[in-house]
């Protein structure tokens, strides 16, 4: 057995034909017509009008904010379970993190636990592994604090909560394009939104801050955090798949699920796969000792795993918090772990994870 990796991207022929047909083609490989096919393609699959391609979801996340115009002075809520990237673009604009304590059900966002004052700009909702709670309930608590909606949807490219697309419920929705995602261009993310003012913002302040493309005069500090043609090749490619992609992870935490169902001491979430494609197949243990005591019985087996991120008020850059101020991301953030969930993974490998997992834990 090789080792099976907690996950790799999913890659096929098709790109490299369609890579090499391109760089034979005379392409200009910096961000052209090849990325602007690309955002079209993105925004026909979510049915927003606009999308824009940008280096990472970090910057996508920061681009948002600056357009909605987070800033010193102001403070964004961000729940206190999430990817550290999150918080880390709110502290780029200059704002501060407003932390918030998560659903134990959905690990997103828990409002009743969210507080806002004057300086409140915006809440950025994680939709965390593809899931989300009452979209509806988001969008009024905002509306309700006249603040912005943005989505953190870096997870969720391909979930929907009663049939619409998560990442086009707020102002804008912002997805991730890294290895690990349900389609890979190896970095890169996507601003989406139907916001004409925000979309046009944000098209201006990754392009330097020029007024009018193909000039150079500015009329603000913009930044160059352009796309490329050679990613957009490939996320082209990728997005052919995307059905594919989206049948094949339901599947794979089905299987999962019927597995693992029974064993002692394991939790799974509750998961509508109707409507969410999971990024990741998490169980939730007992506690750390179990978890950490799994994640080393697998790993001698060939099996690789990856503990769920600690939660933000743990981490050094943002500490001050009293132990016990998020009681459910910090129980759930200690005894959380990833198993293998890469969409090339087969079903006999799942039986033989699973197996590994039973004999662990029986």
């Amino acid at each position: 057995m090789e080792f099976i990796h907690q996950v790799v991207p999913y890659v096929t022929g098709n790109e490299a034909r369609a890579v090499s047909e391109y760089i034979l083609s005379g392409g200009w490989l910096t961000e052209f017509e090849k990325t602007r096919d690309f955002e079209r393609a993105i925004a026909e699959f979510l049915g927003v009008r606009h999308a824009v391609v940008v280096p990472s979801g970090t910057v996508g996340l920061y681009l948002a904010l600056l357009a909605a115009g987070v800033g010193p002075g102001d403070s964004v809520i961000v729940p206190n379970y999430t990817m550290i990237a999150s918080p880390n673009s709110v502290r780029w604009t200059g704002a501060k993190v407003r932390l918030c304590d998560v659903e134990s059900g959905t690990l997103c966002a828990d409002l009743e636990k969210a507080s806002t004052d004057r300086r409140t700009k915006a809440l950025m909702y994680v939709s965390i592994n593809g899931r989300c709670g009452d979209m509806d309930v988001v969008a009024r608590f905002c509306r309700a604090n006249g603040i912005f909606l943005i989505e953190d949807a870096c997870q969720a490219f391909g979930s929907r909560w009663r049939a619409k697309a998560l990442g086009t419920f707020g102002d804008a929705g912002v997805l991730s394009f890294t290895p690990h995602k349900i389609i890979t261009t190896g970095q890169g993310g996507a601003v989406v939104t139907d916001n004409e003012e925000l979309y046009r913002e944000i098209v201006k302040l990754k392009d330097f801050g020029r007024t009018a493309p193909a000039t150079d005069w500015h009329d603000r500090v913009g930044f160059n955090f352009k796309f490329t043609d050679l990613q957009s090749v490939i996320g082209i490619e990728q997005m052919k798949l995307m059905d594919f992609r989206i049948k094949r992870k339901k599947q794979i935490y089905a299987r999962y699920e019927e597995l693992l169902a029974g064993i002692p001491g394991i939790k799974m979430l509750p998961t509508d796969l109707g409507q969410t494609p999971p990024w990741f197949v998490d169980i939730i243990l007992p506690s750390r000792r179990v978890r950490d005591g799994l994640a080393a019985h697998l790993k001698e087996r060939k099996i690789g795993t990856r503990p769920f991120y600690p939660p933000i008020s743990h981490q050094e850059i943002y500490a001050g918090y009293p132990e016990g101020a998020f009681p459910v991301s910090e129980s759930i953030a200690h005894r959380g772990l990833w198993l293998p969930s890469s969409i090339g993974l087969k079903d006999e490998e799942i039986e033989y994870i699973t197996d590994a997992v039973r004999a662990f834990l029986s």
